[in-house]
């Protein structure tokens, strides 16, 4: 049996650092992208030329608003989309690893957190950031449909949005569209799994360890598992967007009373396939932007861990960061430790001293 697990400093600020650092890379990258898919979502399809394929409606977007709106326009919504993510990711990252320590017994024969266990995980920490961050996507979606909305006052920015959306419409303004954010934990649910999974084949594969995987790799693994967890959970963004955004309307044609009626209006109207209006462009960005942030996280985290000083209170055994369970290399004298993996030797005084493989010099237990 492991012993009760307990998280460091370190491996805290590493996780938070890592993950609010490599949000910011991806949004920043996608944020046109995510404009045009959010207002896909909202508004429907631009109008495109006759002769124009499908394939031409991102294209057309991206002219209309550079258009209408200048190059401005491509970023509305960066801003409360930066400050969501920092503390989202953040967050997010921090609390996963956090529980996935406390589901430390749930392993496998080969050591990792099993995928139910992952996904208890992975959902938890998503329900912890929905809550956490929802007024801010709430702002991020008004800022990125108000340019067509000639009939409202503009907001100025993130801060008198919050004001404006708490004065108008109360608390409930601010958490608008939160029980699909919700529902949309099951996105996470199936994404942190599966990422890790596929991370423990590929490094299964490589007779490697997931913690040791190239960028390549990760680069893959991130984006199957974005596929697959957008394409089975995108319904609920629709819904999610539809309703933030219609708090900014008033006399809306369509007003949706809560999510089951929104979510029959869009049936009735559209079919199906309106609930995967913007589906083509959110791969489109949400792809290479896990990229880029797992990828980032995983190269940050490493770093970090090697810049930042080991706490030499925490020693006690935890899972790694990539699902593992594994015994730390410094123990406290006297204590009961899992280093089965570890070869021993006793020197004169019985204490014991843990050779790590591949280093060359002994850590003495306590010290």
């Amino acid at each position: 049996m492991i012993a009760c697990q307990h998280r460091s400093a370190r491996e805290i600020i590493s996780d938070a650092g890592a993950g609010a650092a490599a949000g910011a890379i991806a949004a920043t990258f996608v944020c046109p992208l995510d404009v045009i898919k959010t207002r896909l979502q909202v508004h429907g399809l631009p109008e495109v030329p006759q002769s124009g394929r499908r394939g031409s409606i991102i294209v057309t977007s991206l002219q209309n608003i550079v258009r209408t709106e200048g190059l401005k326009g491509l970023y509305r919504g960066l801003s409360p989309t930066l400050a969501a993510l920092l503390p989202n990711w953040a967050v997010y990252f921090t609390v996963y690893g956090h529980l996935k320590s406390v589901l430390h017994s749930h392993v496998d024969s080969s050591g990792q957190l099993t995928f139910g266990a992952n996904m208890i995980a992975a959902a938890g920490a998503g329900a912890a950031t929905s809550i956490a961050t929802n007024p801010l996507w709430v702002v991020k979606t008004r800022l990125q449909t108000q340019g067509m909305r000639p009939g409202v006052v503009p907001y100025k920015g993130i801060f008198s949005a919050l004001k404006r959306i708490a004065h108008e419409e109360g608390i409930r303004g601010l958490y608008s569209g939160l029980l699909p954010s919700l529902a949309g934990v099951s996105h996470v649910a199936i994404q942190f799994p599966t990422y890790e999974r596929i991370k423990s084949y590929l490094a299964k594969r490589d007779n490697t360890t997931p913690s040791e995987l190239s960028p390549g790799k990760l680069a893959i693994a991130s984006s199957l598992s974005k596929i697959v967890a957008s394409v089975m959970t995108y319904p609920h963004e629709v819904v999610r967007s539809r309703l933030q955004e219609q708090g900014q309307v008033r006399n809306a044609e369509i007003h949706y009373a809560g999510v089951i009626d929104c979510i029959k209006k869009i049936y009735l109207r559209e079919g199906l396939p309106g609930f995967y209006r913007g589906c083509a462009t959110n791969l489109l960005r949400t792809t290479p932007a896990a990229v880029i942030t797992f990828t980032s996280y995983e190269m940050i985290h490493r770093l970090l861990n090697r810049v930042l000083p080991p706490d030499e209170k925490h020693s006690e055994t935890h899972p790694k960061p990539d699902g593992h369970v594994k015994p730390n290399k410094v123990s406290k004298a006297g204590g009961e430790d899992d280093d089965n993996n570890l070869p021993q030797s006793q020197n004169p005084s019985n204490e014991r001293t843990l050779i790590p493989f591949g280093k060359t010099d002994r850590l003495r237990a306590g010290h």
